[in-house]
């Protein structure tokens, strides 16, 4: 008999909330950051085009790496890294705090990415050697619900302490969350058997980085146009790597991301799932940022509080989710996740304007939150079930791999599909004031070009758009309306998907 299935239901709630807390910092690191960057920025005077790399370099580091951490956990043990992780996080964010300037904060995000990359791959696979399978998708519920509520109030929080003492205080959040995961991991986790060492696929991990690492930069160089060579050129080197990457995979004796789980629909749905729904999340999290700043004129500390009003009514969700999962499946309550992204998506698509209610803001958020995080629960129960002994860590390292993925993709996607759509708005709004693309063209640089040093406090400047003849702010709410309603077509198909392809019965955990 195993230590996990020797432990009662109460012993197991400290070893949840120790590996919640971990799994959490790696959500709530970029999300503070993002959503106070416009004073980070300031201060340091970080270029405009340098802040969207600043602002996603630990993301985009997590991505890359996070497979290999999957494998090294089960190599060389899984609480071991975890807790290397932890205390890497606590340095690293300690000295952000004391960045000079903006190229030295740049290193620290890097490493900080090395560090959330621990925590991430291995937070999840440690929750299944520590809780049996039959308590398992209880205990993901409060895993999940743990989560919700620190991500619900770790953004006002952090908005009312930027605003009171100064942005470098934001970095001593993850210090504080990091050393009580430490405390209780150390505590009460017990360490994975390592039955015996196993290489890293280094071959496979760098295909992937690369394929990301130019996905995402070929992307953000398409917004100015797909034919030049700084976009298309990423794009063809990704897609040259990702296929170099399948057939490597098929070839390699210990393959970082195993192909043949892949046969099976039930794990292929969850896994587009998790990228899903961290697409989902980011981009609306950007999509927040600028509307709630740029149109709205909300303070970072107004848009913090957006996250707060209905957390625990999240969190009771999403522990009412994992008991469902553990009574059903794993399907009606992915599907039900993903309908409910639609529904939040939607709805910003109907009612975004220039005089939007608040309240309705908040609901928008809160369906997101909700969707996302009920939905990310079966997607957990999923993938986990897959996991053979003594590979708990290379399979469960799959959902953060997708995940973020999904996480580093969103915002450039959201961007790009609202500049096209933006693009287009401005373009006609010119045409029916008889005004030249020139003359529009230099109005909304000029005002783009404002935003971008400034963006939570300027907005769009009465004067210069009075002097342009447009209504920029419309053509912006127009603009984020269109891509709300496309980016919600993606959510559904997965649900369609989770309908024909995942099990209607509970089948036997290995």
């Amino acid at each position: 008999m195993s230590a996990a299935e020797t432990r009662s239901p109460l012993a197991t709630l400290p070893i949840i909330l120790g590996l919640s807390i971990s799994f959490t910092i790696t959500t709530v690191d970029p999300l503070v950051l993002s959503l106070n960057m416009s004073q980070i920025s300031r201060a340091l005077h970080v270029p405009p085009d340098v802040v969207g790399f600043l602002g996603g370099a630990a993301t985009l580091v997590v991505a890359a790496a996070v497979l290999a951490v999957g494998s090294l956990g089960d190599a060389f043990g899984l609480k071991r890294l975890l807790m290397l992780g932890l205390a890497g996080s606590v340095v690293v964010n300690l000295l952000s705090a004391l960045s000079p300037d903006y190229g030295f904060l740049l290193v620290m995000r890097l490493l900080d990415g090395l560090a959330l990359a621990a925590m991430l791959g291995v937070s999840l696979a440690l929750l299944k050697v520590a809780v049996p399978p039959e308590r398992r998708p209880a205990a993901i519920g409060i895993f999940m619900a743990v989560e919700m509520v620190l991500c619900g109030v770790t953004p006002a929080a952090v908005g009312w302490v930027v605003g009171a003492v100064g942005w470098r205080w934001l970095f001593l959040l993850v210090p504080l969350l990091a050393l009580i995961a430490l405390g209780l991991t150390a505590r009460y986790v017990t360490e994975s058997a390592v039955p015996r060492r196993r290489g890293v696929d280094v071959v496979g991990v760098s295909l992937v980085g690369v394929s990301l690492l130019t996905l995402v930069h070929g992307i953000a160089e398409a917004e100015n146009g797909i034919t030049r060579l700084q976009a298309w050129l990423p794009l063809v080197i990704s897609a040259i790597a990702g296929v170099l990457f399948v057939l490597h995979e098929r070839r390699a004796a210990e393959p970082v991301l195993e192909p043949s789980l892949f046969r099976s629909g039930a794990f292929t749905v969850a896994a587009l799932a998790s990228l899903t729904l961290n697409f989902i999340a980011a981009g609306f999290s950007f999509a927040l940022g600028q509307f709630g700043s740029v149109v709205l004129t909300l303070s970072p500390r107004t848009i913090g509080l957006l996250y707060l009003p209905g957390t625990l009514l999240v969190a009771g969700a999403v522990v009412l989710a994992g008991r469902l999962i553990g009574r059903y499946t794993p399907r009606p309550v992915l599907i039900t996740g993903m309908l409910v992204l639609v529904a939040g998506g939607l709805l910003m698509a109907v009612t975004a304007g220039p005089t939007m209610a608040l309240w309705v803001l908040v609901l928008a958020t809160w369906l997101t939150n909700l969707g996302s995080l009920v939905a990310s629960a079966s997607v957990a129960e999923t993938i986990l079930s897959h996991a053979p002994p003594g590979r708990s860590g290379a399979v469960a390292s799959v959902q953060p791999a997708f995940g973020m993925t999904g996480y580093a993709l969103g915002p450039a996607v959201y961007l790009l599909l609202f500049n096209l759509f933006f693009r287009r708005q401005w373009l006609n709004d010119a045409d029916a004031r008889g005004l030249s693309e020139i003359q529009a063209a230099q109005a909304v640089d000029a005002t783009r070009s404002a935003m971008a040093q400034s963006p939570a406090a300027v907005g769009y400047d009465p004067n210069l758009l009075r002097q342009a003849g447009l209504d920029l702010g419309l053509d912006f709410t127009d603009g984020l309306r269109l891509t709300m309603l496309v980016t919600s077509l993606l959510p559904l198909a997965l649900a369609v998907a989770a309908y024909f392809l995942m099990p209607r019965r509970v089948r036997p955990a290995p």
